[in-house]
């Protein structure tokens, strides 16, 4: 990678965070004032940064087309679209659309509650591996899950957090033999969270559909019942992606 692609790239990594001094993201880079200028100024050209006022510099809206343009592209959200939606309307609780990504999972659609209390997810996001049902979902089946689970870090965030590799493999099994995967407010002490996969063509898990539900509007049991309308719509969203319901094609994944 040229050195002034790599440069830039950066400085798009950093303003991710929020609106940067130039100050800012010549610290960032390691480069003087005015080498950070000319690249900002060719990312303004393409409107891929926005300066705001005298000193501040933000993601432009290039940006944010690029990545609605991305998303839209994804044939799982495209094919999920209908089933997320009528899944959201029904329950009224907050549906999110995951998808495993070089070792990241990423939230790449979702549908709002009709709740005060909102998610602090957006898409785009990515979600921890070790706490969060629909990371349990995307990995439960891929053959590297050992190796993904002996590598990955365990912070405490609840009382509930699975914080060792062999606590997060057995969590696994318990994932593919049940075909769903809980949150048992282990992300955030005061939410929890169904997932279920969605299939693609040949039986592979492609994406994870999820319902998050603040505890003070339902609480576990009534979670857990809400199971069978989530596998439906990961068996209609399935449908929509290819999957003929094979078993024996599914069960081949892992």
């Amino acid at each position: 990678m040229s050195q002034s692609l790599d440069r830039g790239l950066t400085l798009l990594r950093a303003m991710a965070d929020g609106r940067k001094t130039l100050d800012e993201l010549a610290a960032v880079i390691d480069v003087h004032k005015s080498t950070v200028l000319r690249l900002l100024r060719t990312l303004e050209e393409h409107r891929f940064v926005q300066r705001e006022g005298v000193r501040h510099y933000r993601l432009g809206t290039a940006l944010f087309d690029l990545a609605n343009r991305a998303l839209d592209d994804l044939d799982v959200r495209r094919a999920a679209e209908s089933a997320l939606r009528d899944l959201n309307l029904e329950t009224g609780h907050t549906v999110h659309l995951a998808s495993y990504e070089d070792g990241e999972v990423v939230y790449i659609d979702k549908y709002d509650s009709t709740h005060p209390v909102r998610m602090y997810s957006r898409i785009g996001r990515r979600a921890p591996l070790h706490c969060t049902a629909v990371a349990k979902v995307l990995l439960a089946e891929r053959p590297e899950a050992p190796e993904i689970a002996a590598g990955m870090e365990y912070p405490r965030l609840t009382a509930n957090t699975i914080t060792t590799p062999a606590d997060y493999l057995a969590e696994l099994a318990l994932v593919r033999q049940r075909g769903y995967a809980v949150d048992n407010s282990e992300h955030e002490d005061f939410i929890h969270c169904v997932a279920a996969p969605v299939r693609g063509q040949r039986g592979q898990v492609i994406a994870a559909v999820s319902l998050s539900v603040p505890k003070v509007f339902l609480d576990y049991d009534g979670l857990i019942a809400l199971v069978p309308r989530l596998l439906a719509t990961a068996a209609a969203a399935s449908t929509e992606c290819g999957w003929t319901g094979d078993e024996r094609m599914a069960g081949g994944q892992g």
